[in-house]
């Protein structure tokens, strides 16, 4: 689509949506007041270039995406596309769905560059960014992946702490790691190494947790050196080292001894009072949520996740610190929100609520609680609702395989699609899906499928409109598939649409590691001049 015909689209979205141009975006940004800034373009060409502080929101998960990242309807929300009437279509869904205060970036992101303002690439920039900076500004002190193998084949005192989530640990750690993701290193250190001879190294993928994990035992003031591991588990593995997979060396599912305990919650109130973070009591939590409608309001729950299955405030998300440090924008949809860190222990909630007061979000506060809701609870979906008359089961969808009347249209994950589909479905993006029958020229019933089947269903009408052929959709999706004791297959990928949906890390891609991994670090030290070029950012490092 033409800039005109982008510009046409914009205008005829919806009522009440104008398009704001590129030098009003750019005080709006400045002026301290609530905004949403959502990139509906799919994640991979998000990442190739955005805006500095829009949230990738894509068109084909829009649904999904936007309830958590935009929970209050009323604040004002931009939307970004590439000028070619992709935010005009968001619109229309956001504003069909109660989104009052809509507007769309003019001439998207070329509008952006038009008027000489940067773009980035990569995903969870200001996070990223503010790693680097933190760093630079607090001389965060590092060892290379040679000096720590020379370390641990020398039988030094020495631990390596693994800031990453559980998950990612088992995929790839240092040899001796043990997993403590980021939240947990104060609250955990004096256990973890109770001799303060003991030299402690962090850890992570990269860059960024390693830094945040190692600036945040130098801020608590820990007796013991502190040195985060540079380039993490790629730096590792670019050195020549093998890393482990499959370990589980976890924290325990146990509060901290007694001790360590003690000097934690010292050395956060220390740390917090330093970066002017606020408690809360519950009271003052329940009159916010009754200011929900005209004052955004995130509570996060800090903990383990295990920890917010056992037992959670309702309405609390799950939002481990060491993640919501790492990719806020994954979590925070809307700028100057006010957020609220729940943790029973304090710990993490004091330390996390540090680092995004020092990233620059004002209204940060901490509630001592944990809560009596227990699992996990449903994500919020906008206008999603079974449709019984169109629903088939496994069971019905494997009859009609059987006898070649389906054609099966997989709506996940580009990524999910790869690992396991179910045989003979055709992968789809959902905002693109008109691309993809041309491609596939379907024939019997037209079923959709999606990880949980709630892609499938909201694409149903969508389907409809393209074909005159009958249109199902598998209720429960690929998950009621497996849990009918059917199998998934990796095998025979059948691409209806090219694979622009996910942003790969380094590691997880096919081909090219190496050269994927180095330029990846590369991107990560430069994002500390390119934030300089850019001046929007006020992050503010508690410094030397």
């Amino acid at each position: 689509m033409s800039g005109a015909a982008g510009r046409e689209a914009a205008q005829n979205a919806a009522p009440g949506i104008r398009p704001v141009p590129a030098a009003r975006l750019k005080a709006m940004l400045a002026d301290g007041e609530e905004l949403a800034l959502l990139d509906v373009r799919e994640e991979l060409v998000f990442s190739e270039s955005h805006l500095l502080h829009a949230r990738s929101a894509p068109l084909s998960r829009l649904e999904l995406r936007a309830p958590a990242l935009v929970p209050r309807r009323t604040a004002r929300a931009v939307l970004v596309d590439a000028g070619d009437g992709l935010a005009a279509r968001a619109a229309q869904v956001l504003s069909r769905h109660g989104y009052t205060d809509l507007s769309i970036l003019e001439g998207g992101i070329h509008g952006w560059t038009g008027a000489g303002y940067l773009l980035f690439s990569g995903v969870h920039v200001p996070s990223k960014a503010f790693g680097e900076v933190v760093e630079h500004e607090s001389g965060t002190p590092s060892i290379d992946a040679q000096t720590l193998k020379r370390i641990l084949d020398s039988g030094e005192d020495v631990v390596v702490l693994d800031s990453r989530p559980f998950d990612e640990f088992t995929r790839m750690s240092i040899p001796t790691g043990q997993n403590a993701p980021g939240a947990e290193l104060v609250l955990r250190i004096a256990d973890l190494a109770p001799s303060p001879e003991t030299t402690v190294v962090v850890n992570c993928a990269g860059r960024t947790r390693s830094i945040i994990g190692a600036q945040s035992l130098i801020n608590a003031r820990v007796p013991n050196k502190v040195v985060a591991l540079r380039n993490g588990t790629m730096g590792w593995t670019l050195a020549g080292f093998t890393p482990d997979r499959g370990r589980e060396r976890r924290l325990p599912a146990l509060p901290p001894s007694a001790r360590a305990l003690a000097w934690a919650k010292n050395a956060a109130e220390n740390v917090a009072q330093r970066s002017c973070v606020q408690r809360i009591d519950f009271d003052t939590l329940q009159r916010w949520r009754g200011e929900s409608g005209e004052r955004t309001l995130c509570v996060f729950d800090v903990r383990d996740p295990r920890e917010y299955a056992a037992g959670h405030l309702p309405g609390a998300a799950s939002a481990p610190g060491g993640q919501l440090v790492q990719a806020t924008d994954q979590y925070v949809g809307t700028l100057h929100s006010r957020i609220v860190l729940v943790d029973d222990l304090e710990v993490r909630a004091l330390m996390t609520g540090s680092w995004l007061r020092q990233m620059g979000w004002k209204d940060v506060f901490v509630l001592a609680a944990s809560g009596s809701e227990t699992g996990w609870p449903p994500a919020p979906v906008l206008g999603f609702a079974e449709r019984p008359d169109a629903r088939l089961d496994p069971a019905a969808l494997a009859a009609l395989i059987e006898r070649r009347a389906a054609t099966v249209i997989d709506l996940s994950l580009s990524r999910e699609y790869k690992k396991g589909h179910i045989p003979g479905a055709w992968f789809a993006i959902r905002s693109r899906l008109d691309r993809a029958v041309s491609n596939i020229e379907p024939s019997g019933t037209v079923v959709l499928s999606s990880e949980d089947g709630t892609l499938a269903v909201l694409a149903l009408d969508e389907m409809r409109a393209l074909t005159a052929m009958p249109v199902r959709y598998l209720g429960g999706g690929n998950a009621a598939w497996t849990e009918s004791g059917r199998a998934l297959t990796a095998e025979e990928p059948r691409l209806a649409d090219e694979p622009l949906d996910v942003w790969l890390k380094p590691y997880d891609r096919s081909a090219g590691q190496t050269a994927a991994m180095q330029d990846y670090l590369a991107w990560e030290v430069d994002l500390l001049k390119r934030i300089e070029r850019d001046g929007s950012c006020n992050f503010h490092p508690l410094g030397r």
